[in-house]
């Protein structure tokens, strides 16, 4: 296994990427020992333009079949080798690309950015088809929820959710030991365009599986199964085994990443024990 390196070798230059994926064919973002991964893909398109074939640091780890619109991120390769400008850089990498993976855009930042630590929140989008008949488009990017939803519940229970809060209750555990499980969702609403909705959900960082398990517990509300009130107390009582379901992971989309001190309330990097489908 590379390491991953935190600081800018002497000679070298980083750039930053933003990067899109149809997440369906692909074991996650990390790159795996046994199965192909988003990372590999995108390291393999690189090393066909760079000598040093650079490591690629990511801001998030998406899990097998989540998507991403908006992943962020960077690699190092020695000055010398960077001789093509970014907006060639960009074509040349996605001619190396395979159609369901695109690098958006490319630009040089400063030393000190890195794609995960650096990051500051995230937004996740996640699609629900609510209609008795799946719609064929979107039958790779939406779950398919046949029974009506009440929005106005949804709603309410999505507003519980907003603020600081530890979210043990709504994620999965990760197979690996997290020093604490409190995060600060900023936002978490629900949208709706006929059939359509979408679940927008905002936080300083997320835990495994925890925008599925919000989502999921989100639409048991919807059918009824579950009221709104009822968040309140699977929130303090940290048990997955109260919340709702799990949402697939097909209707998950990382849609932004966020730097700078505006981009959220709250201060400091993303947690680095962060596992996103991540999250």
């Amino acid at each position: 296994m590379r390491i991953e390196p935190e600081i800018l070798l002497p000679g070298h230059v980083r750039h930053r990427l933003t990067i899109a994926f149809d997440g369906t064919a692909y074991y996650g973002w990390q790159r795996q020992p046994n199965d192909v991964a988003v990372q590999q893909r995108v390291e393999e398109a690189l090393a066909k333009l760079f000598p040093s074939a650079p490591c690629v640091h990511s801001s998030s780890r998406t899990d097998t079949g989540v998507h991403a619109l908006g992943m962020i991120a960077h690699f190092d390769v020695p000055q010398a080798e960077f001789r093509m400008k970014p907006a060639k850089l960009i074509l040349a990498a996605n001619a190396h690309l395979p159609e369901d993976i695109r690098v958006l855009a490319v630009a040089r930042t400063r030393p000190g950015f890195h794609a995960r630590f650096s990051a500051r929140g995230k937004q996740y989008r996640y699609l629900i088809w609510n209609h008795s008949a799946q719609n064929p488009l979107l039958r790779a990017q939406a779950w398919h929820v046949p029974r009506p939803l009440d929005l106005k519940a949804m709603r309410a229970a999505a507003a519980v959710l907003v603020g600081r809060r530890d979210f043990l209750a709504f994620s999965a555990t990760p197979g690996y030991a997290r020093r604490h499980t409190v995060r600060n969702v900023t936002r978490c609403e629900v949208k709706r365009s006929g059939p359509l909705l979408t679940v927008v959900i905002e936080a300083d960082g997320f835990l495994y599986k925890m925008c599925r398990g919000i989502v999921g517990t989100l639409v048991e509300v919807g059918l009824g199964r579950l009221q709104p009130d009822a968040l309140v107390p699977m929130l303090a009582r940290r048990n997955r085994s109260l919340a709702g379901m799990t949402a697939p992971a097909h209707g998950l989309v990382l849609w932004k990443v966020y730097y700078g001190k505006k981009a959220q309330p709250e201060p400091g990097p993303t947690n680095p024990d962060d596992a996103t489908e991540v999250e």
